[in-house]
């Protein structure tokens, strides 16, 4: 696809316009000092600075045309072409398409396998689990609970989280008490589309193949990761009210219902964008 540089343009200030309403309330938060346990998760648990999200790239098989369409040259992954200014996919070096090839089996395998929608979120309560006030994580805002009736809901509910990057920072009491023992070794075991964190990882898996993801892809796995965001910690046991956020009352038959409805939802709208993710790794394996 050979694009006018009045098309490439229009298509990188509307990426730029769509992003930065999520990255300037985050400079202006940072600026004042301020911290926020929802909406600062996604730019700092995820390696991807604002200004490279707020960074516009084509995708595969595109070719930018016009003389501006040469600032691309200054990153990494573009050449020059007879036409314009495109992606390289043939420089693509070895230890990436290493990664890409385990991505795309991951991803695959995850397309395949069945989801699960009964772990209700607990993570976060394991990760909460039977620690003193100071070692809490978020300890700046209140539990719903006092320690002992968290601990029992904890220990009352089957602890079933299939996410190696949730586990490892449950508490050491909490993990014997997990079904599984995710680990990284065994995550394209484990992973599964159901899970809340798997889906806000279609945005991790998105920008560690950038630049070939179009910025367009990274962007609407930002937007899942961001309202996935905000259902984990209104399920959580923290009390977020004074930030607008109200429970989730996962401890509650009503909660959990509420709960398994949303991550279904999720879980419908993170397939198309799984999807295509595979294209993007399909099209970096096959290099020409």
């Amino acid at each position: 696809m050979l694009l006018p540089e009045s098309a490439w343009r229009a298509r990188q200030s509307a990426h730029e316009t769509r992003v930065r309403a999520w990255t300037d309330p985050h400079h202006a938060r940072a600026a004042r000092g301020e911290k926020h346990p929802v909406l600062d998760f996604l730019f700092h648990y995820y390696a991807f600075r604002p200004a490279w999200l707020r960074r516009w790239h084509p995708g595969p098989d595109v070719i930018l045309a016009g003389d501006g369409a040469r600032e691309f040259l200054r990153w990494p992954g573009y050449h020059a072409t007879a036409d314009g200014i495109a992606l390289n996919l043939a420089a693509l070096p070895a230890h990436r398409r290493t990664f890409v090839a385990w991505l795309r089996d991951l991803l695959t395998a995850m397309q395949s396998r069945p989801a699960f929608f009964a772990c209700y979120g607990l993570h976060e309560w394991a990760m909460v689990y039977r620690q003193t006030p100071d070692e809490i994580r978020h300890n700046n805002h209140p539990l719903r609970f006092p320690p002992a009736e968290l601990a029992r809901i904890v220990e009352s509910s089957a602890l079933c989280c299939t996410h190696f990057d949730a586990f490892r920072f449950f508490t050491p009491p909490a993990r014997p008490l997990n079904r599984l023992q995710p680990a990284r070794e065994t995550v394209s075991q484990h992973e599964q589309r159901g899970c809340l964190h798997a889906n806000m990882d279609l945005y991790k898996w998105a920008f560690k193949l950038a630049p070939f993801t179009p910025s367009e892809l990274i962007a609407d796995c930002f937007a899942l990761a961001a309202e996935i965001r905000e259902v984990d910690m209104r399920a959580s046991p923290y009390d977020l009210r004074a930030l607008g956020y109200a429970p989730i009352p996962i401890e509650t038959p009503a909660g959990r219902a509420d709960y398994e409805a949303r991550q279904r939802t999720f879980t419908t709208r993170g397939e198309p964008l799984r999807a295509r993710l595979l294209l993007v790794c399909d099209r970096l394996l096959a290099r020409v």
